[in-house]
């Protein structure tokens, strides 16, 4: 699902953490047709790992997840971002779980089985009491499928992974990022990263894109493209294929 709305860029983002893979798309789904931008995660770990790549604006979080528990994974979401709304997913209605979940840092509760119309209404409410419902407050945020950029720290992660780029290896990322599928020239990039259009800059061009492509695009689908004598464009993986 992370790829499949492409860049939006300010889109209010939701972080889904539950171990059912099918009511994950499900509320992906709802999610993405509410009008913001879903990001699942089928345990804590990788939830926790998610939550640092996308900055989200509110958690779904399940109780009970494979690895850690629902509420270690609450408390550490909430010692990293202490506003963040968090709406707990549970299966159990017993009373002292409400209260376990409330004084971990919960915001509110679903209790399975629910309606989709019911956590959409829940999560808008969160939302709007933490004033990031039509949220652009991130601007500084580009996100392309699972490739996450942050302006303003000058950090990248893909599917929640840390990348490790230099100056201009971010530079020419945030200028394909401002042009999503477009094809940038050589001589494009070099006017808009380095401001020049020197003799042999084009070899530059091409080192630059190979350094990038090693980081971004090991061991994962391709994102960065090549077309021969007209230049480069970075696509999310599904309309690389």
């Amino acid at each position: 699902m992370t790829g499949s709305a492409g860049y939006r860029n300010g889109r209010v983002r939701v972080l889904i953490v539950d171990d059912e893979p099918a009511l994950t798309d499900v509320l992906s789904v709802a999610v993405e047709e509410a009008g913001w931008r879903a990001y699942p995660a089928l345990d804590g770990q990788s939830a926790l790992r998610t939550a640092r790549g996308c900055a989200p604006h509110a958690v779904v979080l399940d109780g009970m997840l494979p690895d850690l528990d629902g509420l270690q994974v609450l408390r550490r979401l909430r010692y990293e971002t202490p506003k963040l709304p968090v709406l707990m997913l549970t299966a159990r209605d017993a009373l002292e779980h409400r209260l376990d979940g409330l004084e971990a840092g919960a915001d509110d509760y679903v209790t399975k089985p629910f309606s989709l119309e019911e956590v959409v209404l829940r999560l808008r409410g969160l939302l709007r009491r933490a004033g990031a419902e039509h949220a652009r407050a991130d601007e500084s945020v580009r996100v392309l499928g699972d490739l996450v950029l942050t302006e303003e720290t000058r950090e990248v992660h893909r599917a929640g992974t840390p990348l490790r780029l230099t100056a201009k290896e971010f530079d020419l990322l945030s200028l394909m990022l401002d042009h999503p599928s477009q094809m940038l020239s050589k001589a494009q990039i070099l006017d808009h990263v380095w401001s020049t259009s020197f003799d042999g800059g084009g070899n530059l061009v091409e080192v630059y894109i190979s350094n990038l492509r090693r980081k971004i695009d090991k061991g994962r689908a391709p994102m960065i493209h090549t077309v021969r004598g007209l230049g480069y464009a970075i696509r999310p993986e599904e309309d690389g294929r």
